[in-house]
C-alpha cells in the first residue's frame, strides 16, 4: 500500500505542465535518435548532460526516461523499413521486420511493434513497482563484501556476453578500469597515470568520457561505414493490424515481456540476448512456421516486447543497488552522481518524491510513445532521408560544446578526440563498449567496497567472501568462465560434435550487434 501511495504521489508530481512537457520532449527525441542508424539513448543521454546542469534533477530525469523509452522504439523503425538497425537490440526486429516491409505490410510491422512496446513497457513497469521494493529490503543487508562481489559479477557478465570474443570484452573492461583509477589515490593522496599533467589529477570527467565514446566514436565510426546519401527506405501508410494480425500478436507481447524484464536485471549485456531468445521462442511456437524468414509477425511482436521490458528491467538494479546493466543506464548513474546522489537503498529512502516521479514518469512516456508513433511513422520514415554529412557535423559540433561545458577547459577537447578515437577504434577491432563505460562508471566504487572489505578484515582475503549473496557471486563467475571447457566436456561425454567455441548463439548475434 505505501508503494501505491508513493506511486500515486509520483504521478502528482509528473501531472503538471511543465514536466508533461519535458516527457514529451523525451519521447520525441528518444524516438527520433533511435531511427536514425547509429545514433542510440546512450549517445543522446550522453550529450544532454552537460545540458541538463541548468535543470531540476526530477525534469532531467523525466526526460532521460522518454529517451530510454523512445530509443528503444525507435530503433524498430530504421530495422522494419531500411533493414539498418538503430540500435543492437533491433537487430533481430529486423530480420523479419524488413521482410514484411518488402512484401508491402510495412504498416502492419511498425503496428505491433508500436503496441508491443507499450504492452511491454506497461507490464514491465507495473513489475518495477513490485520488485523494486523488495530488492532494496534486499539491499540494505548488503555489506562491501557483498557489493565488490555484485560488480565482479557485473563486469564478468557485461564483459563476457557482449562483443565477438570473451578475450576482447575483458580488455575493454580492462581499458575502462584504467581510466577509471586516473587521478589522485583517495587514501594515499598519491597520483595515479597522471603522466605528470596536472588536469588528470581530478580525473576524467565521465561526462567527457562518454561523451567521447558513444558521440565522437560513434558518429566517426558509422560515418565511415555507411553512405553518404540517405538509404532507400521502403514507402509505409497509417499503421493498423487486421483482426488477425492481433490475434497472431498478443502471446508473443506477453512471452516477450516475461523474457525481456529479468534479463534487463542481471548484468547480461541489456536486451540483445532475450530479443534473440524471443524470436527463438516464437519460431518453435508459432503455427506459421513457413512465414518466418519471410516476414512473420510474430518474430516482430516477440523481440520488440522483450526488448522494451528489457528497458524497465535495468532500472531495478540501477536504483535499487546503484549497478547499471547497459550503457544508457550506466549514463543516468553518472548523472545522479553528479547530482551528490548515490543510487541504491538510500537514495528511495532519502529521495522517494524522485525516485517514483521517475517511475511514474515511465508510464506516462510509455503511453505518450504509443499516441504519438502510430499516426507519426510516415514522419519518422522521412528522417532516414536526411544526408549523413549534416547529420555526424551536427553531432560532433553537440559533442564538442557538451566537453567543453563540463570545465571550460581547451585540455577536455583534446581528451574529448582522443577518447573518440579509442571509441572508434574498439569498434573497428570488434570490442564491445558496455564493459568500456561500465569500466569507467564502476571502478572508484569496485575499489572503494573491495579496500572496505579488506580493511574490516584487516587485510585478510577471505574478507572478500562475505555472506552467501558474495559467495553465489563468484560461484556464478567461476561457472561463466570455465562454461566453454565445461560444454566441451559436456558435449564429449554425451558423444557430441565439437563445433562451436562454446559461446552460444547469443554471442553470435550480439556479434552482429556490435559490428
Amino acid at each position: 500500500m505505501d508503494n501505491l501511495n508513493h506511486l500515486l504521489e509520483g504521478f502528482g508530481q509528473v501531472m503538471t505542465p511543465l514536466n508533461l512537457l519535458f516527457a514529451f520532449i523525451g519521447v520525441v527525441v528518444g524516438t527520433a535518435v533511435g531511427v536514425l542508424p547509429g545514433i542510440g539513448p546512450a549517445m543522446t543521454v550522453a550529450l544532454l548532460l552537460p545540458i541538463t546542469f541548468t535543470l531540476d534533477t526530477t525534469q532531467a530525469l523525466i526526460m532521460f526516461a522518454g529517451i530510454f523509452y523512445g530509443g528503444m522504439y525507435g530503433g524498430s523503425t530504421t530495422s522494419i523499413l531500411l533493414n539498418t538497425p538503430g540500435e543492437s537490440s533491433s537487430v533481430v526486429t529486423a530480420l523479419e521486420g524488413n521482410k514484411m516491409a518488402k512484401a508491402g505490410r510495412a504498416a502492419q510491422a511498425l503496428a505491433t511493434a508500436a503496441i508491443g512496446s507499450f504492452v511491454a513497457g506497461t507490464i514491465a513497469t507495473a513489475l518495477l513497482v513490485l520488485v523494486m521494493p523488495q530488492v532494496v529490503s534486499f539491499a540494505i543487508d548488503l555489506g562491501s563484501p557483498e557489493y565488490f562481489a555484485i560488480i565482479m559479477l557485473a563486469f564478468v557478465g557485461a564483459s563476457m556476453v557482449l562483443g565477438s570474443s570473451r578475450l576482447r570484452g575483458f580488455a575493454a573492461l580492462l581499458v575502462g578500469l584504467s581510466i577509471g583509477i586516473i587521478g589522485i589515490d583517495k587514501v594515499t593522496g598519491q597520483q595515479r597515470m597522471t603522466f605528470g599533467i596536472p588536469q588528470l589529477a581530478d580525473g576524467i570527467d565521465i561526462v567527457v568520457v562518454a561523451v567521447g565514446l558513444f558521440a565522437v566514436g560513434e558518429a566517426l565510426w558509422v560515418a565511415a561505414h555507411l553512405r553518404r546519401t540517405a538509404g532507400s527506405v521502403i514507402p509505409v501508410g497509417q499503421p493498423w493490424m487486421g483482426r488477425q494480425d492481433w490475434k497472431r500478436s498478443w502471446k508473443p507481447w506477453l512471452r516477450g515481456t516475461a523474457l525481456g524484464f529479468p534479463f534487463g536485471a542481471i548484468p547480461a549485456g541489456g536486451a540483445e540476448v532475450p530479443t534473440f531468445l524471443s524470436y527463438v521462442a516464437e519460431r518453435k511456437l508459432t503455427k506459421h512456421p513457413e512465414e518466418f524468414g519471410h516476414g512473420a509477425i510474430e518474430g516482430v511482436a516477440g523481440p520488440e516486447a522483450a526488448n522494451n521490458a528489457s528497458a524497465a528491467g535495468t532500472l531495478v538494479p540501477l536504483l535499487a543497488i546503484g549497478l547499471p546493466t547497459n550503457a544508457t543506464a550506466a549514463i543516468i548513474l553518472t548523472f545522479l552522481q553528479g547530482r551528490g546522489l548515490e543510487p541504491g537503498p538510500l537514495l528511495i529512502e532519502k529521495q522517494p518524491v524522485l525516485v517514483w516521479t521517475l517511475v511514474a514518469s515511465l508510464f506516462i512516456g510509455n503511453t505518450l510513445l504509443l499516441v504519438l508513433n502510430l499516426p507519426m511513422a510516415p514522419l519518422w520514415a522521412k528522417l532516414l532521408q536526411i544526408p549523413r554529412p549534416y547529420l555526424y557535423a551536427g553531432i560532433l559540433f553537440f559533442a564538442t560544446m557538451g566537453a567543453w561545458a563540463v570545465n571550460g577547459q581547451a585540455f577536455d577537447l583534446f581528451l574529448l578526440l582522443g577518447i573518440g578515437l579509442v571509441g572508434f577504434a574498439i569498434r573497428r577491432f570488434g570490442f564491445p563498449v558496455l564493459p568500456l563505460i561500465i569500466g569507467v562508471i564502476l571502478a572508484p566504487i569496485a575499489e572503494l567496497h573491495l579496500r572496505r572489505s579488506l580493511q574490516l578484515s584487516q587485510g585478510d582475503v577471505s574478507g572478500l567472501l562475505g555472506g552467501p549473496v558474495a559467495w553465489v557471486c563468484y560461484g556464478i563467475i567461476v561457472i561463466a568462465i570455465l562454461w566453454p571447457l565445461i560444454a566441451r566436456l559436456v558435449r564429449r561425454v554425451r558423444g557430441g560434435g565439437s563445433g562451436g567455441d562454446g559461446s552460444g548463439t547469443p554471442s553470435r548475434l550480439t556479434q552482429e550487434a556490435t559490428a
